[in-house]
């Protein structure tokens, strides 16, 4: 196989055929990692910008000299990464669905994997983030009922486009509330979407947070000659 290309693995799943693969790019210069849940692409390493903000400016929103935070979707573990580069950051949980995807992280078949795994802050949990959240149990089982400061989500494209249509109950304002028992007082909820900021998302954050905020992250994308750009949605619970 050409080292222009490798698919590193190829996993069927409850959720589709999963592969993580490697490829030159010569618009960028460098290789891209990819991910593709049966036809479609999930993630792209050439693209991490709004990954990595929407953990910065959900721990930027924290007063507090110690964080413990939690993650829904590892992915290619660039939000991971910048949540852990916040030197407040005591502990990190990343709540992952698909085992494949931790395995990619622990073997270092993904550029941010031996990062995480040599981080003893770092614990990457096998689980349904969405079903944690609905739980009283929550995000870590050797702590259950455990509290953190934030809680940050990049796993559905959007509130909208969900990668499963079991995920819908969580965008809704009761599913929101839920989650808040699993927050500090004066707790952030982050959330990443592909989509441009949704006023009836908002208003539903508003419903259950004291504080709502919807940031435009913008970068640039040589492949198609623009300029792009996601949406961070950050929510405040309470006063800390």
């Amino acid at each position: 196989m050409s080292t222009r290309f490798q698919e590193l693995d190829w996993r069927p799943t409850p959720m589709g055929e999963l592969s993580l693969r490697r490829r030159w790019d010569p618009v960028f210069g460098e290789y891209a990692y990819e991910v593709k849940l049966g036809d479609e692409y999930l993630m792209s390493s050439l693209f991490t910008t709004a990954e990595v903000e929407v953990a910065r400016l959900a721990l930027a929103w924290l007063p507090q000299p110690r964080l413990d935070v939690a993650v829904g979707g590892l992915g290619l573990g660039h939000t991971a990464r910048a949540v852990l580069a916040d030197p407040r950051v005591g502990s990190l949980v990343v709540v992952e669905a698909l085992g494949e995807v931790i395995e990619w992280t622990e073997r270092g078949l993904v550029p941010e994997g031996a990062a995480l795994a040599g981080d003893a802050r770092c614990r990457l949990v096998h689980g349904d983030f969405f079903a944690l959240a609905a739980s009283q149990e929550g995000f870590d089982p050797d702590t259950p009922s455990r509290r953190f400061h934030a809680v940050v989500v990049d796993i559905d494209h959007s509130p909208r486009h969900l990668l499963s249509p079991g995920h819908a109950g969580f965008y809704e304002a009761a599913g929101l509330r839920r989650l808040t028992g699993h927050l500090h007082p004066g707790g952030v909820f982050a959330l990443w979407s592909n989509d441009p900021p949704d006023a009836g998302f908002t208003a539903v954050l508003e419903e259950v947070f004291t504080e709502v905020r919807a940031h435009t992250v913008a970068f640039p994308n040589p492949l198609q000659g623009r300029e792009a750009a996601n949406t961070v949605y950050l929510a405040r619970h309470g006063s800390g």
